[in-house]
């Protein structure tokens, strides 16, 4: 219809009541009907500008994504609205699937990804209201207004002599895809007074987190202790209105990998009020003999309790999960119902095939003939009556089958393996003869063992020898239809019982021999001893040297 401006035909056959429908339609005829569902391009495109607060000759470019911008009507639309050719150089389909798997890759502590810097924002401003004892009503203030970031935490200060309910609520009920704006009720427990009687200073965090979510995320009571020591000047002024006042602290957004915000700074917060009370005090003039005690301040965390207005009940939940577990469950038996069917299959394909391939040497004509009817039946089968049966009946169905293919599989395996064996144990056999016979050439190598151990690996060679020879030509005049003589096995338990026989005669170590030790001649030392002469005399021979004849004329003495 796009490239082509002439009536097109319709035919819809049995469209009601076995009654067919024909017509024609054009493109033009087309828009018109379509003209309510297109004037809905443009609003959109104009919130985004008025929410950005950018004009049209501000923007760039612009690139359209999804299905529904194939649409030549959208496209001329979208390019009208912005006085701009649209461009589609992403994927339409994909774009937004690649968004969101990146997304969640950053947000995935399982994945690696660059480093982004993606801010996400709050589609609906989120509001908070209260009950206020000063003016015996209910009072309100929007935390989070519309497009604020996220995720992100503020403190809020309240003035309380007792524990207070929190309503959250979206500030403008007509943007909601639902009817209802509530969010939760917080109620915040253990708000006492303090011991003078006076209002307690509450602090409460509220945070939208990563996914859009909000939530009273703590509150702490800040407790007041007055002490005698260093006394101050007394403070006079009052606050009018001290259990409405509300103070927010913002706290500082980091945008890290994991997308996290940073915790509150409760320090800035306090200095910040003090640096306020300081002010005041200097506005008043105070007499210098009136003086107050000093003040310590301690935090005490306090419960909350929440009661989303959206949140299932635990009982439902419960039998929510309860559901889930039940369907994971027959999931998991559906799925090995499904691969029990598909062994059967693949066995049956598979026999089939090699039947007249690589077994056909090893399976006589009258039993291929049978198993090939069997695994035609069983195929039969799978297709009409076995389509939907028990899992216990397609093992049983398979355990059948092998049971006529298992023995036929043993033998091609086993002539595949056979021969193998036979040349590694005919090797190892010439390699002991080798030894026997450099033994009896009076090889340097050989001539330290004796000569009984060397007739007992003669002796073990040449009955593996007889053993494997016979098994051999035994095996060579057996059909291949029959069950071998010999298994590899066997082959490979005969190698390594003549192998723990001979191998510690035949690898034993030669004797080591020991060199005569010479005597060594006493040396003499290069200096004087303890400062008495100067080294040149004669001195003492060493323990076990024999006596030289000079050492013999001279007198003995000691040395200290």
């Amino acid at each position: 219809m796009s490239a082509n401006a002439s009536d097109l035909p319709m035919n819809i056959e049995c469209f009601m009541n076995d009654i067919d429908v024909s017509g024609t339609m054009n493109r033009s005829k087309f828009l018109e009907m379509c003209e309510g569902l297109l004037a809905r391009v443009e609003p959109p495109l104009r919130s985004v500008l008025d929410q950005a607060r950018l004009k049209k000759e501000d923007i760039y470019a612009v690139e359209i994504v999804g299905g529904t911008t194939r649409i030549p009507a959208v496209k001329e639309k979208i390019s009208k609205f912005f006085g701009k050719e649209v461009s589609t150089t992403l994927n339409a389909d994909e774009a937004v699937a690649r968004g969101c798997a990146l997304q969640c890759a950053i947000l995935s502590p399982a994945f690696k990804v660059r480093e982004f810097s993606i801010t996400d924002l709050i589609p609906y401003p989120i509001s908070l209201r209260w009950n206020s004892p000063a003016e015996e009503g209910l009072s309100d203030c929007e935390v989070f207004p519309k497009n604020h970031p996220a995720p992100f935490s503020k403190v809020l200060t309240f003035y309380r002599k007792e524990p207070f309910t929190l309503e959250a609520y979206y500030s403008s009920p007509k943007e909601l895809p639902y009817p209802d704006p509530a969010i939760a009720h917080f109620l915040v427990q253990k708000v006492t007074p303090q011991t003078d009687g006076s209002s307690s200073k509450v602090k409460v965090k509220v945070r939208v987190n990563i996914h859009g979510i909000f939530s009273v995320s703590s509150a702490s009571l800040v407790e007041v202790h007055k002490s005698d020591e260093n006394e101050e000047p007394m403070e006079t002024d009052q606050h009018t209105k001290e259990e409405e006042k509300m103070q927010v602290d913002e706290e500082q957004q980091k945008a890290e990998e994991q997308q996290q915000t940073q915790p509150e700074n409760k320090a800035e917060s306090e200095e910040m009020e003090t640096c306020q009370a300081d002010s005041k005090d200097k506005k008043v003039d105070q007499p210098p003999q009136a003086k107050k005690a000093k003040v310590k301040t301690t935090t005490v965390d306090l419960p909350i309790e929440n009661q989303l207005v959206w949140q299932i009940g635990k009982d439902m939940l419960n039998l929510f999960i309860e559901n889930e577990g039940k369907m994971i469950m027959q999931d998991k038996l559906e799925k090995e119902r499904n691969d029990a069917k598909n062994a059967v299959e693949e066995y049956v394909y598979e026999m089939r095939d090699k039947l007249c391939g690589v077994y056909e040497k090893f399976v006589s004509e009258d039993d291929r003939n049978s198993f090939t009817l069997k695994l035609e039946d069983t195929e039969i089968w799978l297709y009409e009556d076995g389509e939907d049966q028990p899992k216990q009946i397609y093992i049983d169905k398979l355990a059948e089958l092998k049971t006529l293919g298992q023995p036929i599989q043993a033998r091609f395996q086993e002539s595949e393996e056979r021969p193998k064996a036979f040349e590694d144990l005919g090797k190892q056999i010439q390699q002991y003869m080798k030894a026997v016979h450099a033994f009896k050439a009076k090889d340097e190598l050989y001539e330290h063992l004796d000569e009984a151990d060397v007739a007992k690996v003669e002796k073990s060679t040449n009955e593996a020898m007889e053993w494997m020879n016979n098994n051999l030509n035994l095996q060579n005049k057996r059909s291949l239809t029959l069950d071998p003589v010999i298994k590899a096995k066997d082959i490979q338990a005969k190698a390594k019982e003549l192998a723990g026989i001979c191998n510690p005669i035949v690898n034993k170590p030669k004797p080591k021999v020991e060199l005569p030790k010479e005597e060594q001649k006493p040396t003499e030392p290069n200096g004087p001893l303890d400062g008495q002469g100067d080294g040149s005399g004669p001195q003492p021979p060493e323990q076990g040297s024999a006596p030289t004849a000079t050492d013999k004329k001279l007198p003995e003495m000691d040395i200290d």
